[in-house]
């Protein structure tokens, strides 16, 4: 199983899943997964995780060393399983990337949970909520992968 979080800059929200899903499926022992991110749009190329960010998986004691920010491309839909966007406008720029979604894998982290959008921190400034909701989704899809 391959998973791709992703989102707008792929330097909070995406990474921040990608992290927090890598160290829960490290706590609970489940091989065989591997997990990435990426963004849909240039502007964060190269960057590591936006500080409060990194700040709040640190103080959850999660690590998201080495990370350099990415966009997604059309490959990686062949290459995973899922690809999991944080909001609807992440939805509407991936299709515009990789074409179309013939095996339905593409799908809302919240679609595990409540529904709805993940906020995006950058703009909202409220990491620890933005950090719970990934948490939740991120636990879901550990439940399911079980």
């Amino acid at each position: 199983m391959k998973l791709l979080f992703i989102c707008h800059g792929n330097i909070c929200r995406s990474p921040m899943a990608e992290y927090i899903m890598r160290d829960l499926l490290a706590k609970h022992k489940v091989q065989g997964v591997a997990v990435d991110s990426c963004a849909t749009s240039t502007e964060e190329l190269g960057n590591p995780v936006y500080p409060p960010a990194k700040r709040k998986l640190k103080e959850h004691g999660i690590s998201c060393d080495g990370h350099a920010a990415r966009q997604v491309t059309k490959a990686d839909y062949a290459n995973h399983d899922k690809l999991i966007c944080m909001d609807g406008m992440n939805i509407r720029n991936l299709m515009r990337i990789i074409g179309s979604d013939p095996e339905c894998k593409v799908c809302l982290l919240k679609d595990y949970t409540t529904g709805g959008s993940v906020a995006d921190p950058w703009y909202t400034g409220d990491f620890e909520t933005t950090y719970r909701e990934i948490l939740d989704g991120c636990t879901a899809i550990l439940e399911e992968l079980k």
